[in-house]
C-alpha cells in the first residue's frame, strides 16, 4: 500500500481511525500506569489505617480528662497504702499497731526483705516481706488476720501455719504468718 493510498483510506473512514489511535493511546497508557497501581493501592490502605486511627483517637480522647484524674487519684490512694522498705521502724509499727488493736501477742516479727540497696526504676512496686508468729485464742487470731487483709497496707499471706495444743484445750494459738505489703523503693 502506497502513502496515496494510506491518505486516501484514511480520509474515506476518520471515525475508524480516529477511533483505532485513540483506542491505541489508551493502551499505552493502560500499560505505562499499571505499574503505579500497587503503590496507589499501599497508599490508599495506609493513609485509610492511618485516618481510622485518628477518628478512633478523636473518639477515646472524649473522656480523657476524666479518665486521667480518676488514674491520678487512683495512683495517690495507691501510694498512700505502700511502705518503704528502707524504713524497717515504720514498717513494724504497723504491726505492733495491729497487736494492741487485736489483742495478740508478737512472738516474733522480722522484716526479710532488706532495706533499699538496689534502686529498682521509679514508679515501680515490690513486695517487702515479714515473718510474723503471733499468739492469742481463735477470734484474736482471726481479727489479726482480718486486719492484716483490709489493713491500711496492701497485703498477701504466702503461707500461715497454725498451731496449738491438742492437751489442753483453752491453750493460746500459735499463728506463723509469711506475708508481703506492697512497697516502693
Amino acid at each position: 500500500m502506497t502513502k496515496q493510498e494510506s491518505v486516501a483510506l484514511i480520509r474515506k473512514n476518520p471515525v475508524s481511525v480516529g477511533c483505532a489511535a485513540l483506542s491505541l493511546i489508551l493502551a499505552i497508557g493502560v500499560y505505562l500506569r499499571s505499574d503505579a497501581t500497587p503503590e496507589a493501592e499501599a497508599e490508599l490502605t495506609q493513609k485509610t489505617a492511618t485516618g481510622e486511627r485518628l477518628a478512633l483517637n478523636i473518639k477515646y480522647s472524649a473522656q480523657l480528662k476524666e479518665q486521667a484524674d480518676a488514674v491520678s487519684t487512683a495512683t495517690k490512694a495507691i501510694d498512700a497504702q505502700l511502705i518503704r522498705p528502707s524504713q524497717v521502724g515504720t514498717n513494724t509499727q504497723y504491726f505492733y499497731k495491729l497487736e494492741a488493736d487485736t489483742g495478740v501477742k508478737i512472738i516474733e516479727l522480722r522484716q526479710t526483705t532488706p532495706g533499699a540497696s538496689a534502686k529498682p526504676a521509679k514508679g515501680t512496686y515490690l513486695p517487702v516481706a515479714f515473718a510474723v508468729t503471733v499468739q492469742g485464742d481463735l477470734p484474736q487470731i482471726l481479727q489479726f488476720l482480718r486486719y492484716i487483709e483490709t489493713g491500711a497496707h496492701y497485703s498477701r499471706v504466702l503461707s500461715a501455719v497454725c498451731s496449738g495444743n491438742a492437751a489442753t484445750r483453752n491453750s493460746p494459738l500459735t499463728l506463723g504468718l509469711s506475708l508481703e505489703l506492697l512497697g516502693q523503693p
